[in-house]
């Protein structure tokens, strides 16, 4: 029986919010596995994390995306190891901020590295008044931090460097894309990234604690809640919505994180702190917003 026309719109109207879902758990999905892999640090450390859930992720999208490494150009490999660079070096720092600070400040600071991207790329004037609330939301975060007991200055500067590394990132995955199919790129990055940290953490992880039960389930957990489950998602995601209000979608990650931390780790912010949460995303959505409209055409 053919679809009416009201079907139609109807079906329309349900993929878009089907899609916006996707975005969100897969932000859900991704802040619950960071609040998680919080768990592996003893055991771990911070480059031991980031090696197992490289590790975890890096199998299973090998197996699942079977990405063809024959004939791979030269120019095709310096995209897969900027790639594997960037995104190892954004974890490792995220996960080293996540030692010190709790995770919704961290993902705050960390998310200033896009937004202060998509500000620089931005040809519209408004772009930095965006750019001056969020840092106006980050010294209300730091103020609120203060007050509740001090804030580590070395952790707040290792979720800059993880926000800096967001931003190469994202310039990287660009690149990558141009020269692998699907997320082949991806796959081939994660596989790079847990054999570039392989003999570090192994060398640094505590055999002992790392040998039990335990700490693999928990590895497993975090590789697939943090890297396997955001990153299908949001593939599904992207082939049904606009980049823009896909983009939108992704400033949300502060709000989600300080969720995560509060309900799994028990993490409260107060309400200074959830209110320059809130100051940073309001800012992040703008910024967003107002990129994309400078490269909107003209009607």
């Amino acid at each position: 029986m053919p679809m009416t026309w009201q079907r139609r719109e109807l079906a329309g109207q349900r993929a878009p919010i089907s899609a916006a879902l996707l975005v969100v758990g897969a932000a859900i999905s991704q802040e619950v596995g960071a609040a998680y892999a919080v768990g592996l640090f003893a055991a771990l450390g911070a480059i031991g994390a980031v090696f197992t859930r490289s590790l975890v992720a890096g199998v299973i999208l090998g197996i699942a995306v079977r990405p063809r490494l024959r004939g791979l150009s030269r120019r095709a490999w310096g995209s897969a190891a900027a790639l594997a660079a960037t995104l190892t070096v954004m974890n490792l720092c995220f996960y080293s901020a996540l030692s010190r600070i709790p995770l919704g400040v961290a993902v705050t600071i960390e998310a200033l590295g896009p937004l202060v991207l998509s500000v620089v790329v931005s040809a519209r004037r408004i772009a930095w008044l965006w750019a001056v609330l969020a840092f106006s939301g980050v010294a209300l975060l730091g103020l609120s931090q203060q007050r509740a007991g001090g804030i580590d200055p070395v952790g707040c500067a290792f979720a800059v460097a993880a926000g800096v590394s967001w931003a190469a990132y994202i310039l990287a995955s660009s690149r990558a894309a141009a020269q692998f199919r699907r997320v082949d790129g991806l796959a081939v990055a994660t596989m790079l990234g847990a054999a570039a940290t392989a003999p570090i953490a192994l060398v640094s992880i505590d055999h002992a604690q790392a040998a039990t039960w335990r700490v693999l389930v928990l590895a497993v957990t975090v590789g697939v809640l943090s890297s396997v489950i955001p990153y299908s998602m949001e593939l599904l995601s992207l082939r049904r919505l606009p980049p823009a209000t896909f983009a939108i979608l992704t400033c949300l990650s502060p709000v989600v994180a300080a969720l995560a931390g509060w309900i799994v780790l028990e993490q409260q912010l107060g309400l200074l702190g959830y209110l320059a949460i809130g100051l940073v995303t309001a800012a992040s959505v703008g910024a967003v917003r107002s990129a994309h409209a400078a490269r909107a055409p003209a009607r």
